[in-house]
């Protein structure tokens, strides 16, 4: 298959929502519906020890919950897929935002029951400033919820959006009946048996004949039909172009733990969802189809495979296609680097691959001379920015609970912050190790990966800072930036990275510097680089 076949058939997207809203679930019927696995898990199950598949970190199984993107691929309709499934809860927030700069669209998933939740309108906030295509799935239409209407004014006014139903619920909750397709033109009824792998479609082009009556009940038809009309006559008809500018969002319904509405959704998806898309870096845009290979760091992960304690730095292919064993350009270090094994993803199952194409994800094997927002190419100097690392909002000293695993404990901490799962701070004055995190959750992440992957333990102890910026000086040789590093001795710290970080304890103490010392300029987020 020719090179630009190979792009127009790559669609890779994320997934996000709020924690529960059925994110990991409709992952699996994707996949399920892909043919890429036989059977989903239960993921909310202690019973069952089969646990999702895109959870693969035992942390992950034991709460139920994601806490680290993973990345499935999967061959659809001779469509490859591939899908980045995210964290949802808000303290490994930082990880996604991070996989929105690698996802071409986003399919959007909202509880009927919730609506529209917090962590959601922060999410569709940063893919609404990048203009990233969305499609929004309302799932758990078995349970009772809010009227279909209603959520989608919700989404209209929280989110911001401009959407049109491409299919349309008959009923809802104890009611539900079944979903009508306005895309495919025709009905699904739902059984409520979640262990039938494709429900029963029936073809129905024309709402007003009788057949609707004694498919589904004379009331929920003519109901239907009334929704039907006002569908129509209040949301704009669906366009394409409108949706991939990220100006028209599609909305589906359906219940992902029921297989009801996901195939609606994955075969709608495959059609309207853009291939892989050009990409800004700091010198030009770099379009998917030129023929020099290009593409950027967005995630690290150590220990996928605990008995090799390997890591793998994943990478987007923006342009060109990415080859085995070739040399191309680490643009931070200058210098080249070959890749033996490049693998391909389905969660932690990995295969190593010989080529590679626009909109794939490649994890390459990585001995720590990666870090988050490194670009690749085949020998032009440039970087793909906009990989931000975020200013943290809690601050503990890590210590040291087991003297003889000092170097364990330091390589731990080391591979974990350049996953970006934290960052670590040394104070200036002591050398003492500060860790900051988004979300207080990730304190027991870290303790407990650093004990199960790497033998080391460690204790926390609080640290009274409210803010951490980044410090950047006019001129670091002048008297201003002379008396700042003097007076503010103690609230000061590097970062891996060696910039210097000023850790205020208090938002008017970071006021009070800010107009004290003008010249000096304290950023709120660094970008890797």
């Amino acid at each position: 298959m020719s090179f630009f076949k190979e792009i127009k058939r790559r669609r890779t997207f994320g997934i996000i929502s709020h924690p529960d809203a059925g994110k990991t679930t409709l992952t699996e019927k994707l996949l399920l519906f892909g043919g890429a696995i036989q059977e989903a898990g239960a993921v909310k199950s202690n019973k069952i020890k089969k646990g999702a598949t895109s959870d693969f970190m035992e942390i992950e199984r034991q709460r139920g919950i994601s806490v680290a993107t993973s990345v499935l691929a999967f061959e659809y309709n001779n469509i490859k897929i591939n899908i980045l499934d995210t964290p949802g809860h808000k303290d490994f927030a930082e990880d996604t935002f991070r996989t929105l700069t690698a996802v071409d669209s986003v399919i959007v998933v909202i509880d009927v029951a919730k609506g529209v939740e917090e962590q959601t309108e922060k999410l569709v906030e940063v893919c609404r400033m990048r203009n990233i295509p969305m499609i929004v799935f309302i799932n758990k239409l078995d349970r009772e919820g809010k009227d279909a209407f209603d959520l989608l004014d919700e989404v209209e006014q929280k989110l911001g959006l401009r959407v049109t139903p491409l299919s349309f619920p008959i009923g809802m909750g104890y009611e539900f009946k079944g979903i009508y397709n306005i895309w495919e033109k025709n009905i699904n009824l739902f059984s409520g048996d979640s262990r039938k792998n494709i429900e029963e479609t029936i073809e129905i082009s024309d709402l007003s004949s009788s057949e609707l009556d004694d498919l589904v009940g004379e009331s929920p038809a003519s109901n239907l039909r009334d929704e039907i009309e006002l569908v129509e006559g209040i949301y704009p008809n669906f366009d394409k172009v409108a949706y991939r500018s990220g100006h028209l969002q599609p909305v589906f319904f359906g219940s992902a733990l029921n297989n009801f509405g996901v195939r609606e959704l994955l075969d709608c998806f495959v059609e309207i969802a853009p291939t892989p898309r050009a990409k800004q870096s700091d010198t030009r845009l770099v379009n998917p189809e030129e023929n020099k290979f290009t593409g950027f760091v967005f995630k690290i992960h150590a220990n996928m495979d605990p008995n090799h304690r390997n890591r793998l730095a994943f990478v987007k292919i923006v342009s060109g296609a990415f080859k085995r064993n070739t040399p191309y350009l680490h643009v931070r270090h200058n210098k080249k680097l070959k890749f033996s094994s490049p693998n391909a993803f389905f969660a932690e199952k990995k295969e190593i691959v010989d080529i590679s194409y626009p909109g794939d994800i490649v994890g390459l094997q990585d001995t720590g001379s990666f870090k988050i927002g490194d670009t690749l190419t085949e020998g032009e100097v440039l970087n793909y920015r906009g990989i931000p690392s975020f200013s943290p909002e809690h601050f503990r000293y890590i210590n040291n609970a087991d003297p003889l695993k000092s170097k364990q404990l330091a390589k731990g901490i080391d591979q974990l912050m350049d996953e970006g799962v934290a960052q670590l701070f040394t104070l200036e004055l002591n050398g003492r190790k500060v860790i900051g995190t988004v979300g207080a959750l990730q304190y027991e992440v870290i303790q407990y990966r650093l004990e199960h992957e790497y033998g080391a333990k460690c204790t926390y102890e609080n640290l009274n800072v409210a803010k951490a910026c980044w410090v950047d000086p006019e001129d670091d040789k002048n008297d201003e930036y002379k008396e700042f590093t003097q007076v503010k001795q103690r609230f000061l710290a590097k970062d891996k990275q060696g910039q210097l970080v000023f850790l205020a304890d208090s938002l008017f103490s970071l006021q009070m510097t800010q107009q004290k010392y003008p010249s000096i300029k304290f950023l709120f987020t660094s970008e890797f680089n």
